[in-house]
């Protein structure tokens, strides 16, 4: 018996996506930018994706999904696309709880004398508005926040953060690769300028993602070429993903409305059936929360015997896909910083896990996961006397 419940880190490539891939590159293989009737059967395949991301955040002008590689490239061209309008160093605010392709573009500016300000969360992992509020200068030029953590689940208060980013005339980016096809986005009602997203989160191939710009929002490219995508992204389009992605977002679109209710319970489900275990402590925002996230850290974990990567292993030696929190780096541990930045101590930080559900995940999964993570945990730590069911 196999379980997987890593969907935060990619998704299985649905078998829809997977035809219109096979389609396009049996039938429709030209060259978008190619003027005859093979590059144009490609062109159409481009745009026609083009209209199937566009309605994923409820974007009214598919021109405003720019296509690049993945989540990583739109959250790059969206930092730095803003950043490389200055000549001179300006000022940017990010929290402490990004991803890396957003706070290694931010660290990357800092080396090039930009101010970077890291705004701070809550216990559970959230901005206080407040706070970005009281860090916005004179020359603040970008905001950009996570919409849904991917490590502790937690969704920020994006509309809140963007109207007062857009108060004070500053652009306001987010990384919405967790939520878009997950939980409604509708960027009509929302003061976002710039929204990254990714087709392998939403059971669409690997390899392709999107940015969301808003009509009238300036950048410049990070890659320079033949002008593609509003000259914002050179380089042959990657049709065939492209038509993957485009079928997954549409399908993603169909099915939210009874998947995303299906997946918050049995979310609720495993939570609770793992809620009585000592020292194993729920993380991110229980109410705040991405549909599909499960995460905990052990607050005994000593980096060692017991921490997440160890239950990782476990796990996977009883065939279920979990991830931790914690990163190695040249075979030394190292504590989450999402949690360090949300105050849990360094041993707790080592010991975080994140079980993540999907299409596939049913209710029995769920019950078996949690008692297998139930005995591999008072096997590993039977001093603790573990509550039993």
């Amino acid at each position: 018996m196999q379980i997987y419940l890593d969907y935060s880190a990619t998704t299985p490539t649905r078998p829809e996506a997977i035809a219109a891939m096979q389609a396009v590159l049996t039938q429709q293989w030209g060259n978008p930018s190619s003027l005859h009737e093979w590059g144009q059967r490609a062109a159409t395949v481009v745009e026609q994706a083009r209209m199937q991301v566009a309605p994923l955040i409820n974007a009214p002008d598919p021109e405003s999904i720019i296509f690049t590689s993945g989540g990583t490239e739109a959250n790059n061209l969206a930092i730095m696309g803003v950043a490389h309008l200055y000549a001179k160093p300006q000022h940017i605010i990010i929290s402490n709880v990004e991803h890396s392709a957003v706070a290694e573009p931010a660290r990357l500016l800092e080396l090039w004398g930009w101010q970077v300000t890291r705004l701070g969360v809550d216990a559970k992992g959230r901005v206080n508005p407040l706070d970005l509020k009281a860090a916005l200068q004179d020359n603040t030029v970008l905001v950009s926040v996570i919409y849904g953590q991917s490590e502790v689940g937690t969704l920020q208060p994006i509309e809140e953060l963007g109207n007062i980013a857009r108060s004070a005339g500053v652009l306001f980016h987010t990384d919405a690769v967790q939520v878009a096809g997950r939980l409604p986005v509708n960027v009509k009602n929302m003061t976002v300028d710039l929204l990254s997203m990714s087709s392998h989160k939403i059971y669409g191939p690997q390899g392709a993602g999107a940015l969301y710009v808003r009509p009238g929002v300036d950048l410049l490219p990070l890659l320079n070429g033949g002008g593609q995508e509003r000259r914002l992204r050179s380089g042959t389009q990657a049709v065939p993903i492209l038509a993957g992605f485009g079928v997954a977002a549409e399908l993603a679109v169909q099915e939210m409305p009874t998947e995303t209710v299906r997946l918050m319970k049995l979310r609720d489900r495993l939570f609770a059936q793992l809620r009585d275990i000592p020292g194993l402590i729920p993380t991110g925002d229980c109410t705040h929360r991405l549909p599909h996230h499960v995460s905990f850290c052990l607050e005994y974990a000593d980096g060692e015997k017991l921490s997440g990567k160890t239950l990782v292993r476990q796990m996977n030696l009883a065939g279920i896909g979990i991830s931790a929190g914690a990163a190695c780096h040249s075979g030394k541990l190292s504590p989450s910083p999402v949690l360090l930045a949300m105050g849990y101590p360094e041993n707790a930080a080592l010991g975080a896990i994140r079980m993540t559900l999907g299409r596939d995940t049913t209710e029995a999964d769920v019950d078996w996961v949690a008692m297998v993570l139930r005995q591999i945990l008072e096997r590993l730590a039977p001093e603790l006397s573990l509550a039993k069911r």
